[in-house]
């Protein structure tokens, strides 16, 4: 799919998501990357054989916030 050098990353590859931008809509809130990978605000993902990578972004849980 990518036409680019260096190639992007594949769908299948653990750093698929630094493949670059082919369209992005972020009022309507995803993304779809040159590797075919379709990237959500969320942070999941639809690959391109429909497998779903549910979002992941780092839990809050554990931060203390402090004020100043």
């Amino acid at each position: 799919m990518c036409q680019h050098q260096p190639p992007c990353p594949t769908a299948d590859s653990p750093d698929r998501e630094a493949a670059r931008l082919t369209a992005h809509h972020p009022e309507q809130g995803w993304s779809l990357l040159c590797n075919g990978v379709l990237l959500f605000e969320d942070t999941g993902e639809l690959l391109p054989d429909g497998q779903i990578i549910a979002p992941h972004r780092p839990s809050a849980a554990g931060r203390v916030v402090r004020a100043a």
